[in-house]
């Protein structure tokens, strides 16, 4: 299959390029990059500068004649303009933005801009591929869940699900490393900013907060609030989550890992941990593994889900391969047999 990249210079573009460049049944002929474009890609990554591949600008009628699919890892507002005319022309889109996420109303508040059209919003899916499998195979606008909404819904879908947390706002406590924040220019992300430093920011107003409440709702079953904290972590990828919910009568921790186990018993990239072994960012990174774990504690009568990802994998270009390849019939694991990077 032919494929194409659009967006192609920021660390999500990068982690796709290296996915898609040992995936077994595609062939990545197109990166395209407005800012950039008639360079080469060795000069924008040299860790690639093995790869002879320049970066074009964009012609949506020439794209579509030449792919068959085309992942948009661009900022949010640009692929709800340009998906539509390429998903009219047979081609699969697969877009890690946030344009197709969420309900038109939450998007005007949380992005604090125009949603698409209401017909691509009903006809996109929500890629969450453990959990919407049997939609993505028969979508051709996949919208790719955010890093901190995949992580947290991962830990949370089956707690919900089975009954196993009380009606009550969920916390969620969330750290990612730098590269969460792109690779564009900004104070926050210096060096001498983020080094020996740890902090929360977008307290109570980061655009996830509804990605995670809507999908958390729909999937899960139940009206779902969430008191959303992310926290800037001085390390360049990983994105731990640790949520809090008052535990349902009933439950214990053995009980909740049991109950997770078997969701996710056929779920190639979930690896549910036990005993005193928690999930840890170095467990996952440069892998599209999701490791969770879980505790209930009888002296507060909370239950405590941990989850652990890479955000540029797991949370971005892993996951758009792995809804590619559910999407196509392909073995799940295509181009994502990945171990994890240790030390």
């Amino acid at each position: 299959m032919k494929v194409a990249v659009v967006g192609a210079t920021g660390y999500g573009s990068a982690e796709l390029i290296r996915i898609l460049h040992r995936h077994p049944y595609v062939d990545l002929t197109q990166l395209i990059s407005s800012s950039t474009a008639g360079g080469e890609l060795k000069e924008v990554f040299p860790h690639l500068s093995h790869l002879s591949q320049v970066l074009e600008e964009w012609d949506g009628e020439e794209l579509a004649e030449e792919v068959e699919a085309v992942f948009f890892a661009t900022p949010a507002g640009i692929s709800s303009r340009l998906a539509p005319s390429l998903v009219e022309k047979g081609v699969l889109v697969i877009d890690l933005a946030g344009d197709f996420r969420l309900e038109p109303e939450a998007y005007r508040k949380w992005y604090g801009a125009e949603p698409p059209t209401s017909p691509w919003l009903e006809r996109a899916v929500y890629g969450l591929s453990e959990w919407a499998a049997p939609a993505i195979r028969q979508g051709d606008l996949i919208a790719n869940p955010g890093c901190y909404p995949t992580a947290t819904l991962m830990a949370l879908l089956p707690l919900l699900q089975a009954g196993a947390i009380d009606d009550a706002p969920i916390m969620v406590d969330a750290k990612s490393g730098v590269s969460g924040a792109g690779r564009s220019l900004k104070q926050t992300s210096l060096f001498s900013e983020v080094n020996e430093n740890l902090h929360p920011y977008q307290v109570g107003v980061h655009r996830h907060t509804p990605e995670i409440e809507e999908h958390a709702t729909r999937i899960g079953g139940r009206k779902t609030q969430v008191l959303f904290i992310p926290q800037l972590v001085p390390m360049s990828r990983g994105i731990l989550v640790t949520l809090y919910a008052p535990v349902a009568e009933g439950w214990t921790g053995a009980q909740v890992v049991e109950r997770v186990k078997e969701v996710y018993r056929e779920a190639p990239f979930v690896r549910v941990r036990g005993g005193e072994s928690w999930p840890r960012t170095k467990d996952v990174q440069g892998s599209n593994f999701c490791d969770l774990g879980f505790h209930v504690d009888e002296r507060t009568g909370m239950l405590v889900g941990i989850a652990a990802i890479d955000n540029l994998v797991k949370g971005a270009a892993g996951q758009a391969v792995q809804n590619l390849n559910l999407r196509m019939g392909w073995p799940e694991m295509a181009g994502l047999d990945l171990l994890p990077q240790y030390p």
